[in-house]
Formats: structure tokens, sequence, C-alpha cells
């Protein structure tokens, strides 16, 4: 049996949590899709951890992590992950990385900088992670997959292919130093040396498990309002963040996933620039920023503030019904107990007119939140595990929700660790 677990918004749902909660039954964990450009924050008995390449079920002993064709592969990254949770006395997670898998160069981390730099005030407020890079150069066919690394005649003539490509738009777009090709090469062994002991092959594997009845969790990175094709573009990220895509990036049939776990924070956040109907600013952004997450909203990459809002039903229910949702996780329900009364954005207004639906961005830029405010429940949440036993405004406000987006709330999570977590029957 496969799982999706995903985001429905701008990514930052809590979605690590999520499946290291889930990977406690689960054998398999695939990242499937994205890079190190954003991370997952796990807290658990080993401590607290921002997860970027490695599955957030690397912490249990009985799961193989997989990292699946589909992810934008930063190897020393990768590497470097591994050890720091080794280091923090978590046992030596089983890891198989698919030789597939597309390798985040050098000269992508450069070249996303150096578009940034060029691009100015217009530039799309990216990690320079060499994620959308990487993407362009797949899709362009002059990518380098990992089982490449292990053919140097192949390695020598795509070097040579790609410096004839890249070396001129660093020397009159960008004004940069040039690729050096034996230098590149030299990078690449080491890269080969650091990964070779983690390659597979990721679909054979994963179609073994499932003929022997194993349970896979797909995991994606970021939520469905930052895939390529139905987020806010062009302040998307360069992959498709669907849970149908989780089929492709890890390499099973499409009708093996049976389940899809859909993360909803119970207000709204989000990193980097682009349309954001519900934020809100000031002391009021600062006073839910200080009380979100564990220990603030920051990104688990980039440290920067996250953006806050309200919780928007309108780009949920776009969310939700992208991502094909059978269960939603509704998670950070503790952080709003300081509030007296709760804003909801139910619809967006454009142009004089109210909607519902949630648009493209073009009309997105121009929408204002519609807003229902529904009364708080002014006390801590924390540590209950019956939803019949949370406070009846409390229980209110994610029946609304509920009923807004149009897709059960299964689980209801009201703090940071694996056990804060309470589930509802659908």
């Amino acid at each position: 049996m496969v799982k999706a677990i995903v985001g429905a918004n701008w990514g930052d749902e809590g979605k690590g949590k999520i499946t290291d909660m889930l990977a406690a039954t689960a054998d398999i964990v695939v990242r499937y899709q994205g890079g190190a450009n954003a991370g997952h924050t796990i807290v658990n008995e080993y401590g607290k951890f921002a997860l970027h390449t490695l599955p957030s079920g690397v912490f249990y002993n009985h799961t193989t992590s997989v990292i699946g064709s589909g992810v934008a592969l930063n190897i020393p990254i990768l590497i470097g992950e591994i050890k720091s949770i080794t280091d923090r006395n978590v046992p030596a997670p089983k890891i198989m990385v698919s030789d597939r898998a597309q390798i985040v160069m050098p000269y992508h981390i450069l070249m996303d900088a150096y578009e940034e730099e060029r691009l100015g005030g217009k530039s799309f407020g990216s990690t320079k992670s060499g994620i959308a890079p990487l993407y362009s150069d797949k899709y362009a066919k002059i990518g380098f997959q990992v089982n490449e690394l292990f053919d140097d005649d192949v390695l020598k003539e795509k070097i040579a292919r790609v410096c004839d490509l890249k070396n001129p738009i660093l020397e009159y777009v960008y004004h940069k130093p040039l690729i050096n090709p034996e230098e590149l090469l030299k990078t690449l062994h080491e890269y080969r040396d650091m990964i070779a002991p983690y390659v597979g092959n990721v679909s054979e594997f994963l179609n073994r498990s499932l003929k022997e009845g194993k349970t896979i969790l797909l995991e994606g990175q970021l939520g469905t309002l930052k895939d390529t094709d139905h987020g806010i573009y062009p302040m998307v990220t360069s992959s498709h963040t669907l849970a149908g895509f989780g089929a492709v990036g890890a390499g099973v049939p499409p009708y093996e996933i049976k389940q899809i776990v859909t993360v909803c924070k119970a207000y709204s956040s989000a990193v980097g620039a682009g349309a954001f109907v519900s934020e809100i600013f000031g002391d009021e952004a600062d006073e839910l920023r200080r009380r979100g997450g564990d220990g603030g909203e920051y990104g688990a990459t980039t440290g920067r503030p996250r953006r806050m809002g309200w919780f928007d039903c309108v780009a949920s229910k776009y969310g939700c019904r992208l991502q094909g949702t059978t269960d939603v996780a509704f998670t950070v329900l503790d952080a709003l107990g300081y509030l007296d009364e709760i804003p909801v954005c139910v619809g967006y207004e454009i142009d004089g007119e109210v909607t519902t639906e949630f648009p493209v961005t073009t009309k997105l830029e121009k929408a204002k939140p519609v807003l229902k405010v529904l009364p708080g429940w002014k006390c801590d949440i924390r540590g209950i595990r019956d939803y019949d036993k949370l406070p009846k405004e409390c229980r209110d406000y994610v029946e609304f929700v509920e009923r807004e987006i149009g897709y059960p709330i299964t689980m209801v999570s009201n703090g940071p660790g694996r056990d804060d977590i309470i589930y509802r029957k659908k």
C-alpha cells in the first residue's frame, strides 16, 4: 500500500511531523521531488531536527529511506545530513538513492544565485539551491543522472557539452568565472565516491516491496500552491508538488496510491515571494509568528521569517482538490489559543465580485480577502488526546474549516511532538 503526505498550501504546513508520525507503521519512506531548498522540522526523542533531503521517516530503525528519481539531489548536502543525525546518536539509517536521480551540479547553485542577482528587484526569492537550473537542464536533456557518475566516458563527453553551453552564458550574461572541465570532473569523482554505497534501482525495489505487502509513504516537499503547473506561477518551485507526481518521482503505479494525507496549517504561512491573499502584517503577524510552529515561524532551510496570514479556505480547498485528498491533517492548532477572535478567509473579492474558487495568478494579485470571524478558545490545548475534550470553540473552528474546504479533517496536531496528535473519525 502507498500513502502520500503532501501540502495543501505554500509549504511549511507540518508535513515532516505527519510523515514522521505515520512512518511508525510504514516500511519505506520516499522523497519523490524537490531538493534541499525546503526543510521539514522533526521533534522526537532524539531532539529537534531540520531535514532538507532525507525523508522524515529516517529516525526509525525499521524503515528504509529512499531518494526517488524525481528529486534534485545535492550529494554533499545529503551526506552531510546523514552525518548530522548520526552525530546526535540517531542510529545509521538504511538509505537507497535512485540511480536515475538528477544531480545538483556546482554550477547550478552558482547560476541560481547569478540569475537572482541579475533580476534584482524582480527576482523570484529563490533559496539559491540550484533547483530551477537543475530542472531546466533535466528537461533540456543536459542534466547528470546518478548512474552516469560511474562511467567516465559519459562524464567527459557531457562535461564538454555543458561547458560549450554554459560558459558563454557565464561570460557574456553574468560576467562570472567559467566552468573548468578538469575541476568539474574531479568534483564528480568525489560525488561518485560519496554516493556509491547508497545507489540502487529504486523503482524495482519499490515494486518488489509492494508485492511483499509493504507500506510505502511518499513524502512531498512544499505544497499545491508552489506546484509548477497548478501553483501561483511564476512564484513557484520547479517541480511538481502534487501526490499525482509521487507515482512518477518514486516509480510506482499511480493506482497503488490508496491514501492521500494533505496537510493544512490552522493558519497560513509562506516563505518567499508570491500572492498571499490572507496575509497579515505588523504586530499582528509578529505575534502569530512568535507563537507558531515550535520556536517560531522561520524557514527550516533559509531561517527567513515566514509571512503570516489567517487560514485561507479558498486556497486550501483548491489545494486539497488538486492533491486528491482522502484525509486532512490539521496542524499547529495550539498556536491560536491566545486569540479572542480568529478571522478565517472564506472568499476572495476580485474586481467587485466574490469568488470561492482559487483563480489564476493575474487575478490572484488583485484579490482581497473576505473574512469571517470565529470566537477563540483562549486556553492551552496541548496535551489533549481526545477530540471531544477540546474546548467547544476549538471544535467549532475545526468543523467550520472542514465544511468550508469540503474534505475530512481526520488528524489534528496540537503540539510539535510526535505524540501531539488527535485522531478524528471521518
